[in-house]
């Protein structure tokens, strides 16, 4: 391995799978992947932590298999947060051009971002990131990017995605406790966004669909830029529960019959087979037809749509959508789930994989349910494209402490500044 390539490690905690991969970019920026690990989730719920030392345990596993498939070690990763307290929302600010000849400079540019954090905020939500929309320099707005460009006054509409501080920590607390610091902690739609979507689809508006375990999330692009996110928390585990209850079951019967003969739509049975499922305790087995399983499956899924549907119609970019719905994520694997989506929607659907991918372990990775996980290590090797995250930010402040007491600390510091921030206003 020569001196110029970059490691970095992606962990995507999700509800039902805790997902490692390592990954490296050499000199011409290509984008191998080293390892991946696995293990099974239990310590969440809807995406978001609620038993600590199960998650621990789980991403010690998956790290641990990851490392061993690269042949690294590695210190520090990067982690993404989901669960249905993500909010999002539009902000603006502006502030002077300081330099002497008018010329706008990066500096200038993070001053500014830093200026559209400064909006009131709960005590007990703190911003994830700041991704920026458009530029306006002297009123002349549609500006990608001001740097080096003449001017007096500078403005910037942003996308603002806050979360609960307490999740952002017990996520920090998990990946601390099991002995690895927080390089950065990324919106998991977001992360998703960088593995699957193609740049072109971005420009003239798609909307990305991550169906997984505990929560279903959503982003909307157009214009290559994120315009809206939303984060829902039903998903595959909620298909799996109506299984379970529909036809008297065990948990992890009804997960490998959704896996093994699951279908999103009942149009898609042909031939209606007869699938046996073991009795419990000594009763006799039961035999029921594929259609069943299809007729509880597609409820579920539509319901999903629906409220796919309502988080496009409040993005406001429901016009905009030319490259339709890409979905990803574990529950994108149940087949005819993109023709539901297309009928549902009224858009042309497609399944994302992790694109853009050089060498390595490219073919293992290219499964929807991989998504996140590819798309953080892609977050973490072209830092600094979409915004840094504020908790990494006080995450590297903190990692000199390296004790427990940090997560802490690190909490103390964001309400430190949020009550700054009222004292502003």
């Amino acid at each position: 391995m020569n001196e110029h390539e970059r490691i970095v490690v992606g962990v995507d905690i999700g509800t039902t799978k805790i997902c490692a991969v390592v990954a490296s970019a050499d000199e011409h920026e290509r984008i191998n992947i080293l390892g991946i690990g696995m293990a099974e989730s239990e310590g969440l719920n809807r995406g978001v932590v609620v038993n600590i030392d199960k998650t621990v345990e789980a991403v010690k596993k998956a790290v641990n298999e990851a490392e061993r498939a690269a042949g690294v070690e590695t210190r520090s990763v990067v982690v993404g947060i989901a669960g249905d307290h993500i909010q999002s929302f539009q902000s603006r600010g502006v502030i002077t051009v300081s330099g002497r000849d008018g010329e706008i400079t990066a500096a200038d540019v993070r001053r500014l971002l830093e200026d559209t954090r400064h909006v009131a905020m709960p005590a007990d939500r703190e911003i994830l990131h700041v991704l920026p929309q458009e530029f306006i320099v002297d009123g002349q707005d549609g500006v990608a990017d001001p740097i080096g460009m003449s001017g007096v006054r500078l403005e910037a509409n942003v996308h603002i995605i806050t979360g609960l501080v307490s999740a952002a920590k017990n996520v920090y607390r998990c990946i601390e406790k099991a002995g690895y610091e927080v390089a950065d902690i990324v919106l998991e739609p977001l992360a998703s966004s960088h593995a699957v979507l193609h740049p072109d689809e971005k420009e003239i508006g798609v909307v990305l669909v991550d169906i997984g375990g505990g929560t279903t999330d959503i982003a909307v692009f157009e214009d290559k830029t994120i315009r809206h996110t939303a984060v829902v928390a039903i998903a595959g585990t909620k298909v799996t529960d109506d299984l379970r209850k529909g036809l008297g079951i065990l948990h992890d019967q009804a997960e490998r019959l959704k896996q093994q003969f699951g279908l999103a739509l009942v149009d898609l049975v042909e031939e209606d087979p007869e699938i046996t499922i073991p009795g419990i305790g000594g009763r006799p087995d039961k035999s029921i037809g594929q259609s069943t399983l299809a007729q509880i499956i597609q409820p579920r899924l539509e319901e999903i749509m629906e409220i796919v549907g309502i988080e496009i119609k409040r993005s406001g970019y429901g016009r905009h959508l030319s490259a339709g719905v890409v979905l990803t994520g574990g529950g994108a694997l149940i087949p005819g789930t993109a023709e539901l989506a297309s009928e549902v929607l009224g858009l042309e659907a497609r399944i994302g994989l992790p694109l853009g991918l050089a060498g390595g372990l490219v073919e293992e990775v290219s499964n929807p349910k991989y998504s996140t996980a590819v798309g953080l290590v892609l977050h973490g090797l072209r830092q600094g494209t979409s915004g840094a995250s504020l908790l990494a930010e006080e995450v590297a402040a903190s990692a000199g402490d390296g004790h427990a007491g940090s997560a802490d600390d690190l909490v103390n510091r964001i309400a430190g500044r949020m009550r700054s921030w009222f004292d502003e206003l």
